[in-house]
Formats: C-alpha cells, structure tokens, sequence
C-alpha cells in the first residue's frame, strides 16, 4: 500500500537506530537543566517534545534510515563514527 521494500539488518545497530541518531540528541537537549517533581511530570514533558516536533522533522529521521542502512550494509556492518 505504501510502496515501502523491507530490507534485511542486523539484529541492532546504534548507526541505523532512528532513536539513537535523530531522537535522542534532540530530546536531551530538549529536557537539558529541568527538573521533575514526578514520574508524570517527565512523562508529559517528553509528550511536549513530540508534540513540538514538525512532520519534517520525524521525515528526515525516516529519511536518514535508508542512507545509515546502506552505508553499514557497504562497510560490512561495522560501527560507524559519524
């Protein structure tokens, strides 16, 4: 329906995890110096992060998935320092 191809990876691999390389940085820097009373508390301010990222942002990060694969994939699945 998508036109999408499923492509074989390994199992895990920090270079083509999207969480590892498009969420996480911006999401620490998003919860950089506040502070949580409660569990609740953290948990809606990660909530307002996703909520203040744009469709583009969360393509890109699609995007970057299919370029981060092929270059593991032609470096024989070894560990990439971008």
């Amino acid at each position: 329906e998508l036109n999408w191809d499923t492509v074989p990876h390994p199992p895990y691999s920090p270079d083509i995890a999207p969480s590892d390389y498009h969420l996480f940085r911006p999401l620490k820097l998003f919860l950089k110096e506040k502070r949580f009373a409660t569990y609740e508390d953290l948990k809606m301010a990660v909530f307002d992060f996703f909520d203040s990222q744009s469709a583009a942002f969360w393509k890109k990060g699609i995007d970057d998935l299919s370029k981060r694969w092929l270059t593991v994939v032609t470096n024989d699945g070894q560990y990439i320092v971008y």
